[in-house]
């Protein structure tokens, strides 16, 4: 059957609707050329995105058919040897009648009921599959504990309400989640869903973070593996365990310059292809570099990128290795020879994950760009792409789409420039600079999060600039600026914005700025360096930089490269934001997740009493707001926290820049 969401969409003035568009989040095909996706779809509160999966039709002519309908969603599909399809879900198993609801794995037969392949008391979450069927995944136990004992330890934790988190050393957060409470593991499953702990004796921190992968005969493991050193830091090299007698080896050692991880092996089990990551330095950026390992012996081979950033890795049939990555503000897939690393371009124009190839050199992906979601295609010989019918499609958008640039000293920055439909000589549009996060990143592909055509549906301009340290501009691009020289970015990006202005279909007199993360970083530093901007929009940003470095999940690579306050004090004094709090005259709007452990809400705790402290005027005069989601992490992903969030960002650029009403004391959203 259809989904009634399968309509595309076209309204943007209508959020709410925007935000229930189905998302394509992963696509995976099978040897045989069937092909399975991931479809997220807010729930009827919007308050989660459930994930179901459909089969798309290859030749592209037919509608997609959905598979799974349970209330608890579907996630990770990849196919089994036998044809079936695997897939995670924490659905109720009517067989087991387990008090708590976990993810296990499931398989889905080509006719009849999905029923569960294996379970554990943390869930599993499947990572790989061999030849003959046996699976790699991974689960959670409580320190100290078994497979067998942790259900019944995690009862007795659960009923003595204990939370407690004994930490010996770092890191103790990620993104959103602790560190330390829980021990990750690798387990073999069998066909028949048995488990084997391949990693019974890790501590909290080894495979914390670890990729892992299963070599095609199911004999070999390959995972990152990480071990603390002095001074709060971590290496982690790459090990491969032997499934059958857990011995272990290091492949790959770490050292204070490099790290490994994203192991991934070939299809005849003769090649692992790597990510090597360079430590970084105050002069120096982090490079990736994708290696080729031939396990029988031989010396690796460094892949040619150029400058293309990577992102996702998969082996063809073939042999050769296929890359995908942002390049230019756009992205590409290459075609890498394991023999050489020579590189040929597969397909460009547009930004390529979930990478998948058949067995008779078939290539499917989602593709996007600035003004297309993810949508499901197939990667012809020649390059060209075929779309294949899925839920999820946008139709018409509110405005153009256009590639800008501008010389900076010699030096060529470019972005994309969206332009609302009407915008003329007579009624120029007012204008939105956008600032992307990272800094390692790119405005080159669709965000759910920032869309800028919910802007443009409102009548605004959206510049998206890639200025230095953005990603597809090779190692030039990314340590230009470094490290994190916010006057660099807002020069590039401010001469870039200024070009446009020159337009006379935009209105320079009416602006805002907006960013998050690295770019709520920008909009903090530009709202104490300039007035020229009429509201600016701060979300996830950081503030007090020598708090800061010390309080994110990224505490120890912060240091490293930036140091002590005192070691490097002219950096500090002319680059964390709040050191200019009184030349701050700019209404701001800060938002905030409470669960954010990468730029941690102490960041806006501290912003916001620093404007509210220093504010002259009347306590009920003063401009700037403060929208907390106690629930969120760095993102906004609850679909009715989003809904706010726009709304909330909306209005107050429509209050400072366009003179409409105050956002009301209670938000109506």
């Amino acid at each position: 059957m259809t989904s009634p969401a399968a309509a595309t969409f076209t309204d943007f003035t209508d959020i709410d609707g925007f935000l229930r568009i189905p998302r394509l989040a992963s696509v995976t095909a099978s040897d045989e050329g069937r092909v399975v996706a991931a479809i997220q779809e807010a729930d009827e509160p919007g308050a989660a995105l459930i994930s179901s999966l459909w089969e798309l039709d290859t030749a592209g002519e037919q509608p997609a058919r959905r598979l799974t309908f349970s209330a608890k969603g579907e996630s990770g599909p990849r196919f089994a040897p036998d044809g079936s399809l695997l897939f995670s879900s924490s659905r109720p198993d009517p067989e087991a009648g387990a008090e708590e609801e976990v993810a296990a794995i499931w398989r889905l037969p080509r006719t009849g009921e999905a029923q569960v392949v294996a379970s554990a008391a943390a869930g599993l979450s499947l990572l790989s599959v061999a030849e003959n069927g046996t699976m790699l995944a991974a689960t959670h136990v409580l320190p100290g504990s078994s497979l067998d004992e942790d259900a019944e330890r995690r009862k007795a934790r659960k009923d003595a309400k204990q939370t407690t988190i004994w930490h010996t050393g770092m890191p103790i957060r990620l993104w959103d989640h602790e560190i330390g409470d829980q021990s990750r593991r690798l387990v073999l499953v069998s066909p028949e869903g048995d488990l084997t702990d391949l990693t019974p004796d890790v501590g909290t921190v080894t495979l914390y973070a670890a990729s892992a992968d299963l070599s095609p005969d199911g004999s070999t493991v390959a995972t990152s593996w990480t071990q603390r050193v002095r001074g709060g830091e971590t290496r982690s090299s790459l090990v491969l365990i032997d499934t059958a007698t857990l011995a272990r080896s290091v492949l790959l050692a770490a050292d204070d310059s490099a790290q490994y991880g994203s192991p991934l092996f070939s299809r005849d089990g003769r090649n692992l292809a790597v990510i090597r990551s360079t430590a970084s330095s105050p002069t120096d950026t982090s490079y990736s570099r994708l290696e080729i390992h031939p396990l029988g012996g031989g010396e690796p081979v460094t892949a040619q990128l150029g400058d293309l950033s990577l992102s996702d890795l998969e082996w063809a049939a073939d042999g050769s290795l296929l890359v995908a990555g942002d390049l230019r503000s756009s992205g590409a897939v290459l075609r890498i020879d394991p023999a050489t690393g020579d590189a040929v371009t597969v397909a460009a124009g547009g930004v390529f994950s979930s990478l998948s190839a058949t067995a008779d050199g078939a290539l499917f992906a989602l593709r996007n760009d600035v003004a297309t979601p993810s949508r499901p295609v197939r990667i012809t010989a020649d390059g060209g792409t075929t779309e294949l019918p899925a839920p999820g499609s946008v139709g018409e958008l509110p405005g153009t789409l256009e590639w800008v640039e501008a010389d900076v000293d010699g030096l060529t920055v470019g972005g994309w420039l969206c332009v609302p439909e009407g915008a003329s000589a007579e009624s120029p549009a007012p204008v939105m600079l956008w600032i992307h996060g990272g800094p390692h990143g790119s405005y080159n592909a669709w965000s759910w999060r920032w869309c800028p055509w919910l802007s443009v549906q409102r009548g605004y301009a959206v510049l998206m600039p890639d200025p230095a340290m953005s990603t597809g501009y090779g190692d030039e691009g990314l340590n230009r600026g470094w490290p994190r020289r916010p006057d660099v970015v807002f020069r590039e990006c401010e001469t870039l914005f200024d070009a446009v202005l020159e337009r006379t279909d935009l209105d320079g007199s009416r602006t805002a700025m907006l960013g998050a993360s690295f770019g709520g970083f920008m909009a903090n530093w530009i709202a104490g360096h300039t007035t020229r901007f009429d509201a600016i929009v701060t979300h996830a940003g950081l503030w007090a930089l020598d708090q800061q470095h010390r309080t994110t999940d990224a505490a120890a690579s912060k240091m490293r490269v930036h140091r002590h306050e005192d070691e490097d004090p002219d950096w500090y004094r002319a680059f964390s934001p709040h050191h200019e709090v009184d030349a701050i005259t700019t209404p701001m709007l800060i938002t905030h997740g409470n669960r954010d452990y990468r730029v941690p809400i102490s960041e806006a705790l501290r912003l916001w009493w620093d404007l509210v402290s220093t504010w002259e005027g009347e306590p009920q005069d003063m401009p700037h707001r403060f929208l907390q989601l106690t629930s969120e992490n760095h993102w906004v992903l609850t679909p009715s926290n989003a809904l706010a969030w726009n709304q909330a960002v909306l209005a107050f650029c429509d209050q400072h820049v366009l003179g409409a009403e105050p956002i009301p004391e209670v938000l109506p959203w």
